[in-house]
């Protein structure tokens, strides 16, 4: 093999290898295809078979009954079967278990591992990020990646680490590519965060993105409206509202640095309220 062939496949190795880390499992077409203009193919009617001969007693065939469609569980259906699920869970560990049984949100079966949660228990402060990247996918806990490294440094800034912090997710498993995941996929997931911060009875709690932030929230506001403000997040199962601010996801600052100014400003705010707090 000559020297510039060589070269040439050690490019595409190293295309290849960072296509993986960007969480790329899958390849489409340069132009989108219609599918709705596309046309069936025609298919010619078989002749009917020839009627039996009189007088032969041919014996009459019973018509099979055509096979009933796979039943469907709706997202109505799902999202009150996690509901219930959740609710008979009386701590994390059993909380952990009822979302490793659950089979109502597809998810689970392109997914790896399942991402619960990370940090310590019982600490005041829970962060509720958005979904588990391929990084997250592989060792079965939220922000191990380049977005999880930035967050532990944001964490620091503001005296916190992994052992004063707990950190979960909206969805548990990995959406294929890392893509934004679905209403329907959030809101068969969002009873089982709900009880997950009921059982924690964080302090403070901070949603990191727009996707944690609007479903927790119940809003269509984007995070550049919603970062920065407190909340007080109502939560069945709670006595008392959480405060709760949202914040840039860190995989965003990642790709906006110039936003970093802003949330060093949030971070300041979340200082502050602990400092308040006594925390």
């Amino acid at each position: 093999m000559t020297e510039p062939a060589l070269q040439q496949l050690e490019q595409l190795a190293a295309i290849l290898a960072w296509y993986g880390e960007m969480g790329v499992d899958e390849t489409v077409a340069e132009m989108p295809v219609d599918l709705t203009a596309l046309q069936p193919p025609v298919r010619e009617r078989p002749e009917p078979p020839p009627p039996a001969p009189a007088g032969e007693g041919a014996a009459r065939q019973t018509p099979r009954p055509a096979p009933s469609a796979p039943r469907v569980q709706g997202s109505d259906a799902a999202t009150a079967d996690a509901r219930a699920a959740a609710a008979k869970a009386a701590d994390l560990p059993a909380l952990a278990a009822a979302i490793q049984a659950f089979e109502g949100c597809a998810l689970k079966r392109t997914a790896t591992n399942l991402v619960f949660a990370d940090g310590n228990p019982e600490a005041p402060v829970m962060i509720v990020g958005e979904a588990p990247g391929s990084e997250e996918d592989r060792q079965g806990k939220p922000f191990v990646g380049p977005a999880g490294q930035l967050l532990d440094r944001m964490l620091a800034a503001i005296g916190l680490d992994r052992t004063t912090a707990y950190i979960t997710n909206i969805l548990p498993w990995r959406p294929p590519g890392n893509r934004t995941p679905s209403t329907g996929e959030i809101a068969v997931c969002l009873p089982f965060v709900e009880r997950h911060i009921a059982l924690k009875a964080p302090r403070i709690l901070i949603m990191a993105g727009g996707t944690s932030a609007k479903a927790l929230l119940g809003t269509e506001q984007g995070i550049t409206r919603l970062r920065g403000r407190w909340n007080e997040l109502v939560v069945s199962g709670l006595a008392h509202p959480v405060p709760a601010m949202a914040i840039f996801h860190p995989a965003y600052l990642l790709r906006q640095p110039a936003l970093k100014r802003e949330a060093w400003r949030d971070l300041l705010e979340i200082r502050k309220r602990m400092d308040e707090l006594g925390l």
